[in-house]
């Protein structure tokens, strides 16, 4: 009987060093799909890998901050808009100053909302590993466009031809 018990323990040894080994093997593959953590002030570098995790999650990261700051100024001017609406003046003058001050502020208030929509935009780009590469000839657009421009789409030659299209349909 002792002997059986003690082989018993060996197989059972050897069973929990098999399983051990699946586990070894899958801990690379689980630190890999994890998310990548970036320091506040890093910036990408032109020697790294173009479009690396570390840039993704760094433009990700400039972006949603952007979006943030966008809505948050978008809030308050409509805030702040509507509570000189109560104030009418009888003088003509200032109602329309008031009124050019609130059409200024209200295009600009359109403008922001399609630089979210421009920003929502980038940012599925990002989920489709495409963002970084231009939508026309598939080149990567550059880190240094990319800070300027997070939204970019499109590389500075694509970008200049789209612009001298629009000039020229706008012309005819």
């Amino acid at each position: 009987m002792p002997k059986a018990s003690k082989v018993k323990k060996k197989v059972s040894k050897v069973k929990s060093v098999s399983k051990a080994k699946p586990k070894s093997l899958s801990k690379p593959k689980d630190v890999n799909k994890g998310p990548i953590k970036i320091s506040k002030n890093y910036i990408p570098k032109e020697t790294e890998k173009y479009m690396c995790e570390k840039h993704k999650v760094f433009f990700r990261m400039k972006l949603q901050d952007w979006k943030k700051e966008l809505i948050k100024s978008n809030n308050e001017a409509l805030y702040n808009g509507s509570m000189d609406d109560n104030s009418v003046s009888a003088d003509i003058v200032d109602q329309a100053s008031s009124y050019t001050d609130k059409n200024v502020e209200m295009k600009a208030i359109n403008r922001q909302i399609k630089l979210i929509s421009e920003i929502d935009k980038a940012l599925a780009r990002i989920r489709e590993d495409t963002y970084g590469f231009c939508l026309d000839t598939a080149e990567p657009i550059g880190l240094k466009r990319l800070m300027a421009r997070p939204v970019a789409k499109y590389t500075i030659a694509a970008q200049e031809k789209h612009e001298k299209d629009e000039k020229v349909h706008a012309d005819d």
